[in-house]
């Protein structure tokens, strides 16, 4: 009798639990091919950060829930979106339990963990060309010009002198990235695919012409670069007057 029941909790052992496991791990696999975690995107309908992303996960053909933060309204402010960002800035992104805070560091990691239809080369040389010119809209332009900064000018001065801030450092930028690409640019930024750097200057060339009256007739190479990108759908998908909280217009 003892071996008999030996032999039953031999075959439990032996046969049915890895087979009980196996299941359940074919079972969590289909769960999570059949209901993808869904990213929640954590964006101002203007913000060129937003945006920037926006065009990453639209080029990446991923899907996201787009969640307001009016920042008219001071709701970067509220303590549940400071758990997101700590700098009270948009976007964050939010992927199952990652929380991304910062838009350079969003699309890298977009980049490393949905691959498709990636935005950085493998050539060393190229990848680095587009990291500068990406750098130089993320820290040379862009927060020059962002509200906080455009607020204290105005505050500070006068709103005649905002604008003159922000345009100033816009045309300083422009004409670096100008330089910089001009040699290596084909149909987009660094050549005839669409890359990181296209995914950086489109929004800030959006923006220099839409609220800062940017003349980019004295950047021939940007201007170019501007047309081809409003014949993208993921490009335009992603404009500012297309978000779901942008202004109705009158």
């Amino acid at each position: 009798e003892s071996s008999y029941l030996l032999r039953i909790i031999a075959v439990i052992v032996i046969v049915i639990v890895p087979l009980y496991l196996c299941l359940a791990f074919l079972w969590l696999i289909f769960q999570e091919m059949a209901e993808p975690t869904k990213l929640t995107l954590y964006s101002y309908w203007r913000s060129s950060c937003s945006q920037r992303v926006r065009i990453a996960l639209n080029i990446k053909g991923l899907e996201y829930e787009y969640k307001a933060v009016n920042l008219l309204k001071g709701d970067h402010f509220d303590p549940e979106f400071e758990k997101l960002n700590p700098m009270k800035y948009v976007p964050a992104l939010v992927d199952g339990d990652t929380v991304i805070g910062d838009s350079f560091a969003i699309i890298l990691y977009l980049e490393d963990k949905y691959p498709q239809h990636p935005l950085l080369p493998q050539d060393p040389k190229k990848k680095a060309l587009n990291l500068q010119a990406a750098s130089i809209v993320g820290s040379s332009i862009q927060p020059l010009q962002n509200l906080p900064v455009l607020q204290f000018i105005e505050d500070k001065f006068n709103a005649d002198e905002k604008l003159t801030w922000a345009q100033n450092h816009i045309n300083k930028g422009f004409a670096a990235l100008e330089k910089l690409l001009k040699e290596h640019a084909g149909k987009y930024a660094t050549g005839d695919e669409v890359q990181l750097a296209d995914v950086f200057l489109a929004p800030q060339i959006y923006s220099g012409l839409t609220r800062f009256q940017i003349d980019m007739s004295l950047y021939p190479t940007l201007a170019r670069l501007n047309d081809a990108y409003n014949e993208l759908p993921a490009f335009q998908a992603a404009l500012p007057q297309r978000q779901p909280d942008a202004p109705s217009p009158s």
